[in-house]
């Protein structure tokens, strides 16, 4: 019984509780630097780890029709050929050295960049506001496909970019889109999308089973507490916090 991993875990689901992300951006660095697991294995269980525990609130969003099937739809056929694409190249080529520093570069910059979004969450809806106009509905179906494909590729390679990312991308084409709904679509598009990248790293040997399962038992509990203590801590503070642990997680993968 690895009780390392199970309270890290519960500090993971505790910050996904708190603000709704996190869990990704923080579980992959964190399967790094203290399991000591090897960037490529560390992203393949995180991604396991995303598909199940979202795989709850998915189903929880759905019931309560928080989900924009049109969107989930376009955001999939792009981000799902790209992602087995991605892991097929991987196949293809070997996970030689240098993919695994591509994978530890683009872990950090995806890093940095969800920091940047969940930093500046409001002003993104701003800016779709002001897209609006350029984008006529066949226009904004194809960006929405070709958003899918960036966050297929992003999340294959780096785990990261199925939260806070894919919840800003879908904002800035969609800017008027009910926040409930905004954050049931986006994790009804990460269901799949991490399932399918999960699958792929599996085929090659980048899941850490034994460690995965240790990670489950405590983050349920922490999910839930950290919602409930959403009512009491400032969500600037919660914020803020986690922000500055994702730049410090970003800066310390990439140097």
């Amino acid at each position: 019984m690895d009780w390392t991993a199970t309270f890290s875990g519960f500090a993971i689901g505790l910050i996904v509780g708190l603000t709704g992300v996190g869990g990704g951006s923080l579980m992959t660095p964190l399967l790094i630097t203290v399991f000591k697991l090897n960037p490529a294995v560390a992203i393949g269980t995180d991604l396991w780890f995303a598909a199940i525990t979202k795989s709850g609130g998915a189903w929880a969003h759905q019931r309560h029709g928080h989900v924009d099937y049109r969107i989930t739809g376009l955001l999939l056929a792009g981000s799902l050929p790209m992602s087995v694409l991605t892991i097929t190249l991987m196949h293809a080529t070997g996970v030689t050295k240098g993919w695994f520093s591509a994978i530890t570069f683009t872990l950090g910059i995806a890093l940095l960049l969800t920091a940047v979004t969940v930093a500046y969450r409001s002003v993104w809806s701003r800016v779709g506001l002001r897209l609006e106009r350029w984008l006529p509905p066949r226009r904004q179906a194809w960006l929405t496909v070709a958003a899918g494909a960036l966050l297929g590729a992003l999340v294959s390679i780096s785990s990261i970019g199925s939260g806070a990312v894919g919840a800003t991308l879908i904002l800035l084409l969609y800017p008027r889109l009910p926040a409930q709904r905004l954050v049931g679509t986006d994790i009804a598009h990460a269901v799949p999308l991490t399932l399918v990248a999960g699958i792929g790293h599996a085929t090659l040997g980048h899941i850490a089973w034994g460690l995965l399962p240790m990670l489950l038992l405590g983050s349920l509990p922490g999910i839930w507490l950290g919602a409930r203590l959403t009512r009491t801590m400032p969500e600037r503070l919660v914020r803020l916090l986690l922000c500055l642990s994702l730049v410090a997680a970003g800066l310390r993968v990439i140097f």
